[in-house]
């Protein structure tokens, strides 16, 4: 096991709203460890973003609120830092690239402007110098005529090229740690998988970290080393990739990889949805979030909510049934899974 980089414990936030408290965030427990790739998956609402936003004290408060928790980055409490101390671990160890970076980037100042900004402010350089430095990130991630562009404006870019601006500003500063907020979301399969091959190349070059916000399974399944899936606020399930894919044990993770499509059961094969709705987070229920769309439930299900549960090596399920679901998912889904990875 590697050093420990990120330790989230027993994380809650909670927004006011006129309709009462929405409860997004509901008791999140996870680490990171150095040189880890990290996968957060599930579908929106889920938990996911504003998980991440409250580990980067970004969400604002008011109406949210960050209700408990811990979040160790380098044994380092983050919720208890000042503002000021806060702002100087944001962008230089920890840096996060966003959904959308047309809303990311200013439109009225050069790409050059913005990314030499955090070079001056947290690495202490002067023009010339964070100038050159920009120009070196541009070529990192493949944008042509780097120094050129550099006194471009964001219109003047390509989606996919926004994003690898984005992205080269989150390694402006050499930092321990990415969150890549969905940030193929909007793109085309081909420049996805250009976005993804640069993120995979530049962490193996520097060393750093990554959290990889997704729904999309595909993507992460290529990139990362561990997935934790979330549902209504909850983790569900959490175990390296190969494992997960191959043997996986919470009814949502097998409703998730039922309705991707697999390349080698042929056009004809139906994607199986997950029927129903996720809980209402104003009012969540007492028991499993997923009681009202799951195949397994049971009367102990509407009462209790499991805990994360150890079903494997490095393996947790938040699922009383796991075992029934080990034995009844192909036949739900009228499909086989893969054998699971050995240990």
């Amino acid at each position: 096991m590697g050093n420990i980089l990120l330790d989230v414990r027993n994380l809650r936030t909670e927004f006011a709203t006129q309709d009462g408290v929405v409860h997004a965030v509901n008791g999140v427990t996870f680490h990171l460890e150095e040189g880890e790739t990290l996968g957060l998956v599930g579908e929106s609402g889920s938990g996911k973003s504003v998980s991440m936003l409250t580990v980067m004290r970004l969400i604002p408060m008011p109406p949210g609120r960050i209700a408990s928790g811990e979040v160790l980055f380098q044994g380092q409490d983050l919720l208890k830092l000042g503002d000021e101390e806060m702002r100087q671990i944001r962008g230089n160890k920890i840096a996060m690239v966003f959904q959308d970076p047309m809303t990311s980037l200013n439109p009225v100042l050069t790409i050059g402007t913005q990314i030499t900004e955090a070079l001056e402010l947290h690495l202490g350089m002067n023009k010339d110098k964070a100038r050159k430095r920009a120009a070196e990130l541009l070529k990192m991630v493949n944008i042509p005529e780097a120094e050129r562009r550099l006194d471009d404006y964001p219109h003047q870019f390509s989606g996919g090229m926004r994003q690898r601006v984005m992205i080269a500003m989150g390694l402006s500063c050499s930092p321990q740690l990415l969150i890549a907020d969905e940030p193929t979301t909007a793109l085309d399969v081909t420049i996805q998988a250009q976005i993804t091959d640069i993120v995979k190349r530049l962490k193996n070059e520097l060393g750093m970290s990554i959290i990889w916000i997704t729904h999309d399974l595909g993507v992460i399944a290529g990139l990362a080393d561990r997935i934790n899936v979330m549902y209504s606020g909850y983790i569900v399930e959490t175990a390296p990739v190969k494992e997960l894919f191959a043997n996986p044990l919470h009814p949502y993770t097998v409703g998730l990889l039922g309705s991707i499509p697999r390349l080698d059961e042929g056009r004809r094969e139906k994607l199986t949805p997950i029927e129903g709705l996720p809980p209402d987070l104003v009012n969540l229920p007492t028991g499993c979030p997923f009681y009202d769309r799951c195949k397994f439930r049971t009367e102990k299900c509407l009462q209790e909510n499991p805990p994360l549960m150890s079903v494997g090596v490095k393996h947790w399920s938040a699922c009383w049934h796991y075992e029934a679901v080990r034995e009844q998912r192909d036949a739900i889904l009228g499909r086989k899974f893969m054998q699971p990875a050995a240990a």
